[in-house]
């Protein structure tokens, strides 16, 4: 077989590898010509998949980007491909350098007179939004069928108005049959921040009656006791036991939108800066690709909404782990990173007492993609985060305040996660994706960036970006970062998502329910 150049082959990231990455299907048997010696691959490696440069034994650290991608699990020679056959977990823990802030690099913040811009919506309580809904927010399942009712009746009513999105359920599968206390409190949190969004103009607030998640204990918790209409001391709410049943409380609810719609219709874009935006940073259907093109592209973005003023979110707690080390070296404050590694120690007690390993995840998909280990996919993942400093570690849903760069604790499933984000008041959401992700999530507008051009191509019906530019060698980091940044603009100012056009969007609010179902 001919000799091919290394170099045109295969991407090494970084001098410390183990190995470095196919940059097309290479072929068993391929001879890849480089300085230090022919390299012969002993078995086809896909493209964006792992090839071994550099022999390791059973047990050694395996590394890519610098960092322990796992343990072989049996001797690795070069021009092996490295995958799940060769590499593992381990059996024990990584020895990991937390060294809080001693990678402590701030970043320059411009003056709000040389920051960028957008048009968004100006509330009361000062904060933005990027678009304008009212929510139909349901208390409990036994009342979802009421909240989808009110929005079926009213779907296409946005067409009617220039600055109106439209009416969405805020609904879901929980509310009573879990234990009052502080689980309680935590889908009040998270539905109070739905209701109480800059992205939401009003809200109506439906309920069964007789759940553990009480309509009125939600409105005290979640601070919702604000002016809707008229006088009201309350916002309009509905108890379907109380008003006498379903269609009663549809013609009731009916009533309340009818009255709320003018005066949501009412709002107009302004001139904001972008210090005024709350970016939530997701990766879902990862591949071998998500972390050296999309996710350090997203990371240059935030980087630059961050010079701006602007608060950036990570979350997926479980999908850094074994790379916290690197937000840990970026803590502005020793309890910071404190916060960040207890949330670390609580995952591997709830993966525990559950059954469960971290490593559980990578998903078949990520898999397929390249990706081997938890390790792998978290060191990929966390290059979303850029390289400011960690600000902030919130817990779920919890109101993200903190200008800069935070992470809000969250489960890896997407839906989940970017519900906890979007309670917490995240304004825009971006997301990566290698593997083909068609998420939307209603009432934060989603773009979508695949990491390779292939996908690209394949989804561009789906997808807002393609980031596969940087593997391509077209385009650099920073430039598609700036890219990103310009998008999130756009999309601020009412430029409509791929989502937002197919109307994906209204299925994905899913509460992180933690404790037992009874």
């Amino acid at each position: 077989m001919a000799r091919a150049s290394f170099d045109e082959s295969a991407l090494p990231l970084h001098p410390d590898d183990h190995v470095a990455v196919a940059r097309r299907d290479l072929p068993a048997g391929a001879v890849l010509a480089r300085p230090g010696g022919d390299v012969t691959l002993s078995s086809a490696v896909p493209r964006g998949h792992k090839l071994d440069v550099r022999a390791a034994a059973t047990g050694d650290l395996v590394r890519k980007y610098g960092q322990a991608i796992g343990f072989a699990t049996q001797t690795i020679a070069p021009g092996d491909c490295v995958h799940t056959h060769n590499l593992g977990f381990g059996t024990g823990e990584l020895s990991l350098d937390y060294a809080p802030g001693s990678e402590l690099r701030p970043i320059d913040v411009l003056p709000p007179e040389q920051r960028a811009t957008f048009q968004g919506y100006l509330r009361p309580d000062g904060r933005v939004g990027t678009r304008n809904y009212l929510a139909i927010v349901s208390t409990v399942n036994c009342a979802s069928s009421l909240a989808a009712a009110l929005c079926q009746r009213f779907a296409g009513c946005e067409t009617h108005h220039s600055d109106f999105d439209g009416v969405i359920p805020i609904i879901h599968k929980h509310g009573c049959g879990g234990k009052a206390g502080w689980e309680t409190k935590l889908l009040q949190r998270t539905l109070a921040g739905f209701a109480k969004h800059p992205n939401v103009g009003a809200y109506v607030l439906v309920g069964l009656g007789c759940e553990g998640n009480q309509l009125a204990d939600l409105i005290e918790t979640g601070g919702l006791l604000r002016l809707e209409v008229g006088d009201r001391p309350r916002p309009p709410s509905i108890l379907l036991q109380e008003i006498g049943g379903t269609q009663r409380a549809i013609d009731e609810g009916v009533r309340a939108v009818e009255r709320l719609i003018p005066l949501v219709a009412g709002a107009r874009r302004t001139t904001q800066t972008a210090d005024k935006l709350a970016l939530a940073m997701q990766c879902g259907g990862s591949d071998g690709l998500s972390g050296i093109t999309a996710n350090p592209a997203v990371g240059a973005a935030s980087d630059e909404l961050v010079r701006h003023g602007g608060i950036s979110v990570l979350g997926e707690t479980p999908e850094i782990y074994g790379a916290e080390h690197l937000l840990t070296r970026r803590a502005a404050r020793p309890e910071v990173a404190a916060k960040l590694l207890e949330r670390i120690d609580w995952w591997r007690d709830y993966t525990s007492r559950n059954g469960f390993v971290i490593d559980n995840n990578p998903a078949p998909g990520n898999k397929e993609g390249g990706l081997t280990t938890i390790f792998e996919k978290s060191l990929g993942a966390v290059a979303k985060s850029g390289s400011a400093p960690l600000e902030a570690v919130y817990e779920y849903a919890d109101p993200c305040v903190v200008p800069g760069l935070g992470h809000m604790d969250t489960p890896g499933y997407d839906p989940v996660s970017a519900t906890g984000q979007v309670a917490g008041g995240c304004n825009l959401i971006v997301f990566t994706t290698g593997r083909g992700s068609c998420f939307g999530f209603k009432p934060a507008p989603v773009l979508k960036i695949a990491t390779n051009t292939p996908l690209y191509e394949h989804m561009e019906g789906d997808m807002d970006l393609n980031a596969g530019t940087i593997f391509d060698g077209t385009e650099s980091v920073r430039e598609v970062g700036l890219r990103i940044f310009d998008r999130l603009l756009r999309l601020a100012s009412g430029e409509s998502s791929k989502s937002e056009l197919l109307g994906v969007g209204t299925e994905e609010f899913n509460p992180w329910i933690i404790g037992c179902t009874m």
